[in-house]
């Protein structure tokens, strides 16, 4: 189904409570089956993280995570570590063309039994779980910190732990910070300096209480919303000063972008537009370590009319879509003259909206959630608008209480 998306008012205030991170989730869940003395509270309700506690309970022969590539490399560690498993991991059409070579390879060095079913390099995996005996292992840094992370997680169940050394350019090291911060808070020393990461056997693991921090990249959308609104003030529930998630830095980025953002309390972020008219023509960022926020940070100064220069997206291409090529599809048929390449993009100041553009969403929630708040400027219509189940199940609901008007079609 399909929903066309207006805002009468262009006003938004109102109260959003943005379910758990689904980074910090999928990774506590993980560490949950390999350690089942502590709880986890605010867990995402998103469709992944569902997935991930689905697959981690079964007992079947084959598991499929669909779109959830977070749950692929997550799960591909886990079962490869799990003696007397076996399972065929699969996923839908697009994950079978998502590579995972460079883990399933670092895995294998650590005494791993994994085929692939079909294509060299991508999934289906046939996996046979087993005691892996590796201590060292080197990767590739600069293509997924899924991978890195996925190897972190298991590595305190190895007799005894993991070194991980990084080659070449580390991208999206907030993510991989997110990973070692979780994994200290559980009680499992790690280290991490310059591009060798370290983590050590797990020792007793206490019972304790895990809470999940609201999700950083689901709040991007309200700080687009804010920022495109003529007037707005938007509280966001259950966020913290400290945030281990990367995605906190859209607080340094909307700034320059009109809004206004600070903690009220211990867990209430306040955003709000600045009262400064007075923007810039164009803004240049390097969004290497928080490559999820381009979309809306594109779609945003699409919306304010402003120029933008975003590098460090070379990861956008292998995600659930190439996203690079659907933000330059969309934004051109939306009026924007934008460029981009295997790892930037480059937009041009002005907004000559073009009303009622009906946006695909290409399986990926982000895309629906980026281009949602352009609503405010220009009636549009988001294509398979339940995609945001993957992230965000509630999204569109909370957009309702803000004075968003949303017609199903």
């Amino acid at each position: 189904m399909n929903v066309f998306v207006t805002h009468p008012s262009k006003t938004c205030h109102g109260t959003i409570q943005i379910t758990g991170s689904k980074s910090e989730s999928n990774r506590l869940l993980l560490l949950q089956a390999l350690y089942p003395s502590f709880l986890i509270e605010n867990g995402s309700n998103s469709n992944d993280s569902e997935l991930m506690r689905k697959a981690l309970r079964s007992s079947e022969t084959e598991i499929d995570v669909y779109h959830a590539g977070t749950a692929m490399r997550f799960l591909t560690a886990f079962f490869a570590t799990q003696p007397g498993r076996e399972i065929i991991l699969t996923g839908s059409e697009r994950m079978q063309e998502r590579p995972i070579k460079i883990l399933v390879d670092a895995l294998r060095h650590l005494g791993a039994d994994i085929e692939y079913v079909y294509n060299d390099g991508y999934p289906p995996l046939k996996i046979k779980g087993k005691k892996l005996h590796g201590q060292a292992v080197s990767l590739p840094a600069n293509v997924s910190s899924q991978y890195i992370s996925a190897l972190m997680l298991i590595a305190a169940a190895l007799p005894n732990g993991l070194s991980i050394k990084l080659l070449g350019q580390i991208t999206s090291i907030p993510y991989i910070k997110m990973t070692q911060a979780l994994l200290e808070r559980v009680g499992i020393e790690v280290t991490f300096d310059g591009n060798t990461i370290y983590v050590g056997p797990a020792g007793e693991i206490h019972s304790q209480i895990q809470y999940v921090e609201s999700d950083w990249s689901s709040a991007s959308y309200y700080f687009s919303i804010v920022a495109l609104s003529k007037s707005g003030q938007i509280r966001l529930r259950n966020y913290r000063k400290d945030s281990i998630q990367g995605d906190a830095i859209l607080q340094t980025i909307y700034k320059d972008l009109g809004v206004n953002s600070h903690f009220e309390d211990a867990h209430t972020l306040v955003l709000s537009k600045s009262g400064d008219d007075i923007l810039p023509r164009a803004i240049s960022l390097d969004l290497t370590k928080a490559p999820d926020i381009a979309q809306t940070i594109a779609v945003t100064c699409y919306g304010l009319g402003i120029g933008c220069e975003l590098t460090g997206l070379h990861t956008l291409k292998i995600k659930e879509t190439d996203r690079l090529e659907a933000l330059n599809t969309e934004l051109t048929k939306l009026g924007a003259n934008i460029k981009v390449t295997h790892n930037s993009l480059s937009l041009g100041a002005g907004n000559n909206f073009k009303e009622n553009c009906s946006i695909p969403t290409y399986h990926d929630h982000r895309m629906a959630m980026a281009f949602a708040p352009l609503a405010l400027k220009v009636p549009l219509i988001i294509e398979s608008y339940d995609v945001v189940t993957k992230s965000y199940p509630d999204f569109w609901d909370d957009l309702e209480t803000i004075g968003f008007v949303l017609e199903k079609r």
